[in-house]
């Protein structure tokens, strides 16, 4: 009932939203004639140009989460906050090469790696199993989750619908935002010290909120998948890069509409460097930044190791109809979100200035949402909306397309080897229905965006680093590959994921040693992402962790490193290095303990990353026809002769891309840092 009040109210906001979604609906019927087969259905029939890649690789690279979180954090700590985003600036260069290799790979799914270089059938299966169920179970139920969150914020009950219990959950939330601000300015009483652990073990157990919405999640969950899955099946990877263009445009539309509106509200940019502290546009750190080059360095270390494990690379990279449309697809349009990145930046500055002293918002990570529903008129709201939707949607469907082929491509042929061309494609589009109707289930259940953003980047990485060494070391065998993944899953998946569900263990001394916060004014445990009361009715019960069970930290703890002392910016800094080196220490030391791959397998592998993709589909079944006959073709071409590495000597290709990538990447930053500058001046 509130939902169709607030319908009723926002006439033209919900027109709006309707006419997007009918647009994406045409624009998946129009793709539908592509799908005949395997190629046409999962991969365009490998036709898509440099537009087409731009807006695939955009979409896919750009979300609202990520529009919401840096305006957030930026509005907590200044213009330096940007920097756990905008850290993937430095990503683009590497980039230009590895989309080069999925689209030389030449095969229809990332799983197909396995089988085709260490002739491991049962590792492409599983590989193949284990993506599809976190690409369901945790990716795109994680993204129906932040769907939901984001759109929520937007549609909230009006202060005189709440009910007598909402009302309390909010008065309770602004109370712990307003005593956790009074500690960090003075010591607290012990009574308002008492009340504030309360609120915090509250807060732990999702109690406290900082709106009410007027959308329910599991109507959405349905109404949002049903959408996404409608255009998917109707065109497959066709119609998934046509609606990526109409979504990029709207992702632009979203990230740029709060700023002109927000500096019309303050008086103009002038006022920004009146109203906003200088120290917050210092975009290299401040005395009120948490963030440091460690942790900004293992984020980047661990972001490029599980990149190549993504489900989307093959068939992105693998759509593309030239070397060239792959790679320049990948980096203009992440470079594109790089740039969105330092919009959502700004819009977390404008924030500042509008929100600050008596003003300021009891929880920093409404403030997307507040200014939206603060300064956007009617339709304008709906077009925030949209754009909502839209980035999420383009997200989760490149997403989607690469589950159907997994399934299709390495279980389901498997079991079914007389399949036609036509039967695999009906094949594809109910792994469709089957994975956005698992994903709904899953989403409920989700309760932290940062738990779950913590997670993608770590349960690639092992996959990752095995398929890098793929690309890059001819020793590397299954049994390497193997022992990587299976202790790593130990060590940064189910580990931590049973260790919190055990009683005696959540409650185990030894493992809730806690550290100070000077943050959030409350102490932290060192292992855990939280620590709250066994009993919520008694505050003298024994203490239990909740969330991740950092295994890799305690780790480091029975190596006899003194974890409480470190800042918490430093043990966040040594989980990710740990997990990020770990696989490589197993890849290579099993790999070299144990009997070499196939040789003939590996050349040929070889032999064809080294072929370049014919212009025309008959030069290209000629070139792959000679290299068939003499794998060993390209050899010449090896930085290091004679060698298990196979790292290749750079063309004029390869080295004008990898200039030009640094250049833009130095100009982008440089502009940012130009503009920030003359803002903060006046």
């Amino acid at each position: 009932m509130a939902l169709f009040t607030y319908l009723r109210e926002h006439l033209l906001d919900s027109l709006v939203v309707l006419a997007y979604l009918s647009l994406v609906l045409y624009l998946g019927r129009a793709g539908n004639k592509s799908t005949g087969d395997q190629e046409g259905f999962f991969l365009a029939n490998r036709s898509l140009g440099k537009l087409y890649q731009f807006f695939l690789n955009f979409g896919q690279s750009t979300d609202p989460q990520g529009a919401v979180s840096t305006a957030s954090i930026v509005y907590q700590q200044g213009a330096s906050g940007v920097w756990l985003m905008l850290q993937t600036l430095f990503m683009n260069p590497y980039y230009w090469f590895m989309n080069l290799w999925f689209r030389r790979a030449r095969l229809v799914t990332v799983a197909d790696l396995f089988e085709d270089r260490l002739a491991s059938r049962s590792l492409a299966v599983f590989y193949a199993m284990f993506q599809i169920f976190t690409a369901v179970v945790i990716v795109k139920g994680f993204s129906n989750f932040i769907a939901y969150k984001i759109t929520a914020s937007l549609v909230v009950k009006s202060e005189a619908a709440w009910s007598p219990a909402e009302r309390q959950s909010v008065a309770d939330h602004r109370e712990m935002k307003r005593l956790e601000h009074d500690h960090k300015q003075a010591p607290l009483a012990p009574a308002a010290r008492a009340r504030l652990d309360v609120l915090h073990d509250a807060d732990a157990r999702g109690t406290l909120h900082s709106f009410i919405t007027v959308l329910d999640p599991l109507p959405f969950y349905f109404a949002y998948v049903s959408f996404l899955g409608l255009y998917i099946i109707l065109g497959g990877m066709s119609a998934t890069a046509r609606n990526e263009a109409l979504q990029g445009s709207l992702m632009l539309v979203f990230s740029v509409l709060l700023i002109p509106v927000g500096l019309s509200a303050i008086g103009g940019w002038h006022q920004l460097s009146v109203k906003v502290p200088p120290a917050m546009f210092d975009l290299f750190g401040s005395a009120a930044s948490q963030v440091t080059g460690l942790t900004l360095g293992a984020i980047l270390f661990v972001s490029i190791v599980q990149a190549q494990a993504n489900i989307n690379n093959m068939s992105v990279a693998g759509s593309a109809k030239n070397e060239f449309a792959a790679r320049f697809g990948a980096v203009s349009g992440t470079y594109a979100k790089r740039v969105m990145i330092t919009l959502w930046a700004f819009t977390g500055l404008i924030a500042v200035a509008l929100f600050h002293g008596t003003e300021a918002l009891s929880d920093p990570d409404t403030t997307w949402g507040t200014m939206s529903r603060q300064l956007l008129g009617p339709g304008f709201l709906g077009l925030m909306l949209a754009g909502v939707l839209a980035g999420n949607m383009s997200t989760g469907a490149a997403h989607t397309m690469s589950i159907s082929g997994l399934f299709v491509r390495n279980v389901h042929h498997y079991r079914r080897r007389d399949l036609s061309e036509r039967q695999a494609v009906t094949a594809g589009r109910w792994a469709i229905v089957v994975a956005l109707a698992v994903s709904i289930w899953s989403a409920t259940w989700m309760t932290s965006a940062f738990s779950v953003t913590q997670l993608f980047l770590l349960m690639n990485v092992p996959f990752g680093a095995a398929i890098l060494m793929i690309f890059l070391w001819r020793r590397l065998n299954a049994a390497g590959v193997w022992s990587a993944v299976i202790m790593s899953a130990l060590l940064t998946l189910l580990i931590p994921f049973l260790v919190p569900r055990v009683t005696a263990l959540a409650q185990r001394p030894a493992l809730l040693q806690m550290a100070a916060s000077p943050q959030s004014g409350r102490p932290e445990p060192v292992f855990f992402e939280s620590a709250v009361h066994a009993r919520a009715d008694d505050m003298n019960s024994p203490l239990e962790g909740r969330g991740r069970f950092h295994a890799e930290l305690y780790l480091l703890h029975l190596g006899g490193c003194d974890l409480v002392s470190w800042p918490a910016s430093v043990r966040f800094a040594a989980r990710f290095f740990m997990s990020g080196l770990l696989p490589f220490f197993f890849l290579i030391g099993v790999s070299l303990c144990t009997r070499a791959p196939p040789p003939e397998v590996v050349a040929r592998f070889y032999g064809k990353m080294k072929t370049p993709v014919g212009p025309t589909p008959e030069l290209e079944a000629a070139g792959m026809a000679e290299t068939a006959r003499d794998p060993a073709r390209f050899d010449h071409t090896k930085l290091f002769p004679g060698s298990d590495w196979e790292l290749t000597k750079w063309n004029r290709e390869d080295i004008l891309g990898f200039v030009a990538c640094c250049a833009v990447s130095g100009a982008i930053l440089g502009v940012f840092m130009l503009v920030l500058r003359a803002v903060a001046r006046g």
